[in-house]
């Protein structure tokens, strides 16, 4: 399939470039955060704070690979590597690409925890997601591209090219 799934930490830009590269390369959009506030009729906050991480995580791999689209850029939730039906499922429907941004440019931009719906243990920080996730990240990476500088016009334009040379 030729779907672009973009996978990275909160903050990585996967949603806002993520439309970007849909406009320049004539794709669909699709942002799994959406499609799972839209099935559970909640904000994704909500949804941890009312069931917790457990819950959630079953919620976002049932969600995740359930999508079944063509030529159409998937933003996925930054949780998604805990979900590995979803991870197997999202390989298969088209290339898996990494949104690899430094930790400082992350907690520039992340700073409502509380509204943002960001599935945490308790009492963890962000360097402490950054360093479980980023493993995961690279695992399930068919290509890794490094955004955080620049426009979000030019990350979407280096998410391009890195598929066109591959």
């Amino acid at each position: 399939m030729n779907n672009i799934i973009l996978i990275g930490m909160p903050g990585s830009g996967k949603s806002t470039v993520g439309v970007l590269a849909a406009k320049m390369l004539g794709y669909g959009f699709i942002d799994s955060d959406l499609l799972i506030q839209a099935q559970e009729n909640k904000r994704l906050f909500e949804i941890l704070n009312d069931s917790g991480n457990e819950y959630f995580i079953k919620l976002e791999d049932k969600v995740n690979a359930g999508i079944n689209c063509e030529k159409t850029v998937i933003a996925t939730g930054g949780s998604v590597v805990y979900c590995e039906n979803a991870m197997k499922h999202l390989k298969s429907i088209g290339k898996v690409i990494y949104l690899k941004v430094p930790l400082s440019a992350i907690e520039k931009r992340v700073d409502n925890f509380s509204t943002r719906g960001i599935m945490m243990k308790k009492g963890a920080t962000l360097k402490d997601i950054y360093a479980e996730r980023a493993p995961l990240y690279e695992k399930y990476a068919d290509i890794t591209v490094k955004v955080g500088c620049g426009s979000l016009t030019k990350s979407a334009e280096k998410i391009i090219n890195a598929i066109k040379n591959t």
